[in-house]
């Protein structure tokens, strides 16, 4: 690694909002703009105004140009860039740059590191756009780097309240981008509009109140006009929901509810009024198809997540995959993967668009690994199902129903003294992005195979408390756990092959056109391995373990993958 290609804390500050800036105008139905104060760096005049200038010659050396509608929908053309959290629309999170390649990957280095001076779990991904690279870290930070050296432009820190409520870690999974605006979520439910040139707040507005336990720690999608973000907080008892903004005013277009109301479709499938506090979040990213201008978004676990008790029914529209029209986010159709959720098997795995040259039926089809243990593929026009196959160890299924889909066994639900089941709390598989390789037609997942007995008391909702009616620990049965990359065969549920890693993983994926899958492990390990027989190629030790999903990108004609590690984002390249 150069010297030169050091970061300087110096240049990592966000100056706030310019005298220059144009006002934001705010109609009538918009929620206010928060007020936003340039921060207090402890700098003097004379040298505040030093680092000015030298952002500002950062600037000059950049072109930052405008991520048009036009240009997110024919993303996959340009593969230089990373556009979106999937790389494109499809979900498929595979890129076809090849200089990388087979006869090659061993000899791939370290090109540079970036710290991001945050603690905890990175699971960001993140975007490029004409050689700036975007990207998040935990407690909502946001940074545009130069992507040829790692150099900070600039970085913005979200004031975040002291009481905030988030499940799982302080983390934050990645930024939209549209026309010159950067779009960020955050852990008090704020949709924020960043100027991609400078990351000062271009509006703010929020979304529901933090201190019921709603947030955000998504990345957004950009569709047409629109910013599409689903909120976390299913383990407080919230009613879940994705919303659409206005990428230019901030002013929100559609909510759909993903519990149901009185009066509206569905809402017959919750007990009493258990549908006020019923879950079901929203909080990993959709994928979009533009031919039938729908929107496909997983939702998670009903609450409370580990009780079904006083909430009998299926629970809509917990644990499924909705088709909703990207204009009015009206529900075209939805499929449920597994009803009356007793486990916290959240459906919130990215949902991947396939067209299969084995296939001359004509269907278009939609694919995800879900975290109950099973793989589903179902037709994208209608919502019908095409299969479900298991693709980990699993035990709450042994039968399926007429359409095919897995049936839960009445001895899989909790009970008091506790009952082991297979998969664990964690998932077969969680939020850990997947891929899916048009060249090999395989699809790729991280996978564990994990038991928990689970046992379940009554408890009260409170707003603001956390909600899961349930306990879970690990079972015998699963010591230790193990956990894999696995290569799945869409059109038969087959998996192909299997990498088992040290132990089990966080890591997404991501495939390339050079016949080449990378990930990376708990051990802190980024790892290349060969697409079409899971024979491991390279890997390269960063020092902390991996939350994150790779991507790839170039530059200058140059071909680099970029993860996030520890508390760093690294990026290789060729030598």
């Amino acid at each position: 690694m150069n010297r030169e290609d050091k970061t300087s804390p110096d240049c990592k500050a966000n100056l706030g909002p310019s005298a220059g800036s144009p006002p934001v105008t705010w109609k009538s139905g918009a929620s206010a703009p928060r007020k936003h104060t340039p921060p207090d760096w402890g700098f003097g005049p004379g040298r505040l105004r030093a680092r000015i200038l030298a952002i500002s010659l950062l600037f000059a050396t950049h072109a930052f140009a405008q991520v048009t509608p036009d240009r997110l929908l024919h993303s996959a053309k340009e593969p230089q860039n990373w556009l979106t959290y999937s790389g494109d629309y499809s979900g498929r999170r595979h890129s076809s740059l090849d200089q990388v390649n087979t006869k090659n990957a061993h000899s791939l280095v370290a090109k540079w590191v970036y710290q991001t001076g945050a603690t905890g779990k990175l699971e960001t991904t993140p975007l490029v756009v004409d050689g700036i690279l975007y990207v998040t870290a935990q407690d909502d930070r946001a940074f545009a780097l130069d992507a040829r050296t790692g150099r900070p432009i600039w970085m913005y820190q979200h004031e975040l309240p002291p009481d905030i409520r988030p499940c799982c870690g302080r983390v934050n999974r990645g930024l939209a981008i549209l026309g010159d605006k950067a779009f960020l979520g955050t852990l008090d439910a704020h949709v924020i509009a960043l100027d991609s040139k400078t990351g000062n707040v271009i509006w703010d507005v929020v979304a529901a109140d933090y201190r019921k336990g709603y947030s955000f720690t998504v990345a957004p999608l950009a569709v047409k006009n629109l910013i599409v973000i689903g909120v976390s907080g299913g383990e407080y008892g919230v009613r879940g929901f994705i919303d659409a903004y206005d990428a230019e005013t901030g002013i929100r277009k559609w909510r759909f509810y993903t519990v149901p109301g009185p009066g509206e479709p569905g809402h017959e499938t919750w007990e009493g009024d258990s549908w006020k506090a019923g879950g079901a979040p929203a909080w990993n990213t959709g994928t979009y198809d533009p031919a039938t201008n729908q929107i496909f978004w997983p939702t998670g676990n009903p609450a409370p997540s580990n009780r079904g008790e006083g909430r009998a029914g299926d629970n809509l529209y917990s644990n499924s995959l909705l088709a909703l029209n990207a204009d009015t986010g009206k529900l075209n159709w939805y499929f449920q993967f597994t009803k009356h959720d007793e486990h916290d098997w959240d459906a919130t795995q990215v949902p991947v668009i396939i067209e299969s040259e084995k296939r001359d039926s004509g269907q278009h089809l939609i694919a995800q690994a879900n975290r109950n243990g099973f793989f589903y593929v179902i037709d994208r026009a209608t919502g019908k199902l095409i299969s479900a196959n298991a693709y980990g160890k699993q035990t709450w299924s042994t039968s399926k129903d007429a359409e095919g889909r897995p049936i839960a066994n009445k001895s899989a639900s909790p009970t008091l003294e506790g009952h082991t089941v297979c998969p664990g709390a964690l998932g077969t598989t969680n939020f850990m992005a997947p891929s899916y390789d048009p060249q090999t037609e395989l699809f790729y997942v991280t996978a564990r195979d994990q038991c928990d007995i689970f046992s379940t008391a009554p408890q009260p909702y409170e707003a603001g408390h956390a909600y899961y009616g349930s306990a879970y620990f690990p079972s015998e049965q699963a010591e230790p756990y193990r956990g894999f990359l696995k290569a799945i065969d869409p059109e038969t549920g087959e998996i192909k092959w299997k990498f088992e890693h040290t132990s089990p993983t966080w890591s997404g994926v991501l495939s390339t056109a050079g016949g080449l899958v990378f990930t990376g492990d708990a051990e802190g390990n980024f790892v290349a391995l060969d697409a079409a027989a899971g024979k491991p190629l390279w890997h390269f030790q960063m020092g902390g373990a991996v939350y994150a999903a790779p991507i790839s990108f170039a530059v200058d004609g140059k071909q680099y993958l970029a993860i996030a590690a520890g508390s760093a984002l690294y990026a290789f390249g060729l030598p």
